[in-house]
Parts: structure tokens; sequence; C-alpha cells
């Protein structure tokens, strides 16, 4: 901090890295306050993002679909909230587009489990899982 000389008596202002601050406000006391930018956090943004990367990372477990959903309501929401406050637009963005990949990825993992299960169903029945393996390679060569 630097120290002018105003009126005779020493005055503290304000580090630059503050920009715009005034030093003589009480919530400047010095390094590490704690003040905060105007508009403060958006939660909901937050909550989408969180949700998004572990409803991507879950998705090929099916959970990452439904998680995916409730991320996509959350992101909206967030969008919204960011409109109007001008915070967390690219959290909000960020959990958007990674519950819409979950959800993707959840569907095409169904749709590839359910033409898997289509094309072994006489598969079902092993006596070992070497049978298994054998039946498995056989349905899918079309032997």
């Amino acid at each position: 901090m630097k120290t002018q000389e105003r009126d005779g008596a020493p005055q503290h202002t304000a580090p630059t890295w503050i920009a715009g601050a005034d030093p003589h406000s009480p919530g400047l006391q010095g390094y590490g306050s704690g003040t905060r930018a105007p508009g403060g956090r958006n939660g909901l943004a937050v909550a989408a993002l969180v949700l998004g990367l572990i409803s991507l990372s879950s998705s090929i477990v099916f959970i990452g679909g439904l998680l995916g959903v409730i991320g996509l309501v959350l992101g909206s929401a967030a969008l919204i909230t960011a409109k109007r406050t001008g915070v967390g637009r690219s959290k909000a963005v960020t959990g958007l587009v990674t519950s819409a990949l979950a959800i993707v990825v959840s569907v095409v993992v169904a749709f590839f489990l359910a033409w898997y299960a289509n094309k072994t169903q006489e598969c079902y029945r092993p006596d070992s899982f070497q049978q298994y393996k054998q039946c498995v390679h056989e349905q899918l060569n079309g032997n």
C-alpha cells in the first residue's frame, strides 16, 4: 500500500491491484478484506455445470441420462438468471452442453445394448462362458 500526505497526516491508498477501490471505505481494511465484485454468483449455473459433468461421466450406465435432464433444466434456468444478472453465463452454457451430451451418450448406449441383446438372444443359456463367447461370436458374424 502506498502512503500519501493529505492535510499534513499520512493517508493510506488502496494497492494498485484493487482497481477503482475507495481507500477510505470501511470494507477495505487491507489485503484479504474479502470484498467481492457486485453481482455475486449464479448458483444455478454452478449446479448445472457440476450436474452436467457428473451426468456425462456416468452416462454410460444410464444414470447420466436422467441427471442430464435435470442438468438441462438447471442450465436453462441458469441462463435466464445470467441474462438478468450478467453472471455465470459460461458455466450455464457448459452445463447445458455437457448435460445434452450425456443424454445423447445414454441414448446411444441404450440403443447399442438393445441391438446387442436382440442379436445375441439365443446365447443367454450357456453352460460356460466359453460357450457364451462362441455363441455371441457366431451371432454377430451371421453364422
